[in-house]
């Protein structure tokens, strides 16, 4: 594989414009996307259905959850062009605006995360810069910032390592609820999930509910999931359509732009991450199947639209983490057998309270 040496890298670079237009009028649209196909450990088929779809809907920002690249070579010392100049034409040249959260798989690789493609360093360059603070001001860490876009505050919060934001973030989402604006939270590792849970309920998600967000939006886990505002759960076995803003925010993991898919712990047979009852029971969809998230934000709603995205049957490669295990007999994923196409498989809206 050709490597590319820094100088040129920076030149590609320079070709990208990092300040984006402002949003003026309509709805603000955002497409949202995590754990992208691009490398060779990835689903490529499943990204490149997923971004041709994605690119299609017109939105002005792109926000990414993070994981771009899944390299297959151990403790990579370098990040290849080719997939910089994929991300270039796919996630970047196509949207006014990028919002990118950095993923685990991003960033250099540890003894904890030998296959991490160290890629961080020119994927950061192609993100829209965020608002610049005052000076007097609390900033934020490295990998943490925020954006005012339309009628919504987007802030994005490093996972590695999780540090409270509020010194930095709860003034800006204090001025934005003081302007009617929404609050959305951006972070790699989602506070709670039932595919493979840990115990990070007080420490982020009860955090960002008592800050006043209304949507937190993560990646990771590979799949889909959305869960309801603490306490919000609906007793019917039909999934919540509606949400009041101020409930507490709404979560959505979506990991599901390419990587290969990951069973849930207990098809896996992981008791050790098995979610309590009451985090399962805010759980209202779950599914393995390459997708992003459509977003429609104006003064008075958020309109959430999932779709899925199927490659087709004749499409290359597997998009099954480890394939041979036998635990991928128990389970049938939503495109298998089914043509190339699109549909919304789950949608959602959080309104203002009309009082």
């Amino acid at each position: 594989m050709k490597r590319w040496p820094p100088a040129l890298i920076a030149f590609f670079l320079l070709l990208i414009p990092l300040v984006a237009p402002a949003h003026e009028e309509g709805p603000l649209k955002i497409v949202a996307v995590g754990d992208t196909g691009i490398g060779e450990r990835a689903y490529h088929a499943g990204f490149l259905a997923v971004q041709e779809t994605m690119r299609r809907q017109g939105a002005d920002v792109l926000l990414h959850l993070g994981d771009f690249v899944y390299q297959p070579k151990l403790f990579p010392d370098s990040c290849p062009m080719q997939y910089l100049q994929e991300i270039r034409m796919t996630l970047v040249r196509p949207y006014p605006v990028r919002v990118f959260v950095a993923g685990d798989n991003d960033l250099r690789p540890k003894k904890w995360k030998p296959k991490a493609s160290g890629c961080w360093s020119g994927i950061g360059p192609m993100a829209s810069p965020y608002d610049t603070l005052p000076a007097a001001q609390p900033q934020p860490r490295e990998l943490e910032g925020a954006v005012r876009l339309g009628h919504a505050l987007i802030a994005v919060v490093n996972a590695f390592p999780w540090a409270d934001p509020t010194p930095w973030l709860k003034p800006l989402i204090d001025s934005a609820k003081e302007k009617g604006d929404w609050v959305i939270v951006a972070t790699h590792n989602p506070p709670i999930t039932t595919i493979w849970y840990q115990e990070r309920r007080r420490e982020r998600l009860d955090l960002l509910k008592e800050l006043g967000v209304d949507l937190i939006l993560s990646g990771n886990e590979h799949s889909y999931e959305r869960f309801s505002p603490p306490g919000g759960a609906d007793p019917s076995d039909e999934p919540r359509r509606e949400y009041e803003k101020g409930e507490g925010p709404v979560l959505i993991v979506s990991g599901g732009g390419g990587a290969t898919f990951k069973p849930p712990a207990e098809i896996q047979g992981d008791t050790d991450h098995l979610p309590p009852a009451d985090v399962a029971a805010l759980s209202e969809v779950r599914e393995l199947v390459n997708h992003f998230v459509q977003l429609e934000i104006d003064d008075h709603a958020i309109q959430v639209k999932t779709h899925r995205v199927c490659p087709g049957p004749d499409a290359a490669g597997d998009p099954r983490w480890k394939p041979r295990a036998a635990w991928w007999t128990k389970i049938t994923l939503p495109c298998e057998g089914q043509p190339k196409g699109t549909k919304v498989f789950d949608e959602f809206v959080i309104r203002k309270n009309k009082d």
